[in-house]
């Protein structure tokens, strides 16, 4: 997936109120771009990190800029916006292309299910189980090579869990994808640590058939394309 405007080099200043980051353009000049992360971003959101960042298009937008990679500076990028993994993601799962997800007809999109909420993708062909897919931004690593969800205490993840345990109860397929958005990660784990909860509804998820499926992405300043599996740990 190819970003819609070429990206420009800059150096983070401050991110604050979640979803504001102050920059500086390495051409010159001093930006304030929108953050679309609203998580902790450990480790991603230091001043004076080496950054890239989207001009808009859209001249209904508040801000100029968005906030689309880290650069850390050995040849490896985590991207930041948590909303690519689902726009990149349809594309592949459209294309037949997430391995144990080919072959399916349709693809809806935010469809609502169970406890009030709607789900990533719906997954539908004749003859075979719907496919309920919740999507996950991963962009943490506090080991080597290790990539880490959550980054903070998500009781909106735990009830995704529950909900996809339940739909895998009534013979439905319920799968969990991680999206990792980081070039430097070959492992992932869930970060029990983080948030106890997550993980405990992560194991009953398990064991009530939900699937857990974990990609990850070739980052470039150029686009973000989903690669290959992950091994969990």
């Amino acid at each position: 997936m190819r970003f819609p405007s070429p990206l420009v080099p800059a150096r983070l200043i401050r991110r604050y109120k979640r979803f504001l980051a102050d920059v500086e353009l390495e051409r010159g000049g001093e930006v304030t771009v929108h953050c679309p992360n609203p998580g902790a971003m450990t480790g991603l959101a230091e001043p004076g990190t080496r950054v890239w960042v989207e001009p808009s298009r859209d001249p209904k937008r508040k801000l100029g800029w968005g906030w689309r990679l880290v650069d850390h500076g050995d040849g490896h990028f985590t991207g930041i916006d948590t909303g690519l993994p689902n726009r990149a993601l349809r594309t592949v799962l459209e294309a037949g292309a997430v391995p144990g997800l080919e072959g399916y007809e349709t693809l809806r999109a935010e469809v609502p299910y169970a406890e009030g909420s709607r789900v990533d993708f719906l997954l539908e062909a004749a003859g075979r189980p719907p496919a309920w897919v919740e999507v996950k931004s991963v962009t943490l690593c506090r080991q080597p090579g290790l990539a880490e969800f959550p980054d903070s205490v998500t009781a909106r993840g735990a009830k995704h869990l529950g909900a996809l345990s339940l739909m895998a109860g009534q013979g439905a397929r319920a799968v969990l994808l991680y999206l990792v958005q980081r070039t430097d990660c070959t492992r992932f784990a869930v970060s029990g640590d983080i948030d106890p909860a997550y993980a405990r509804a992560a194991e009953a998820a398990k064991a009530a058939g939900v699937e857990v499926v974990v990609l990850d992405c070739a980052i470039s300043p150029e686009g973000v394309d989903v690669r290959r599996a992950l091994d969990t740990e």
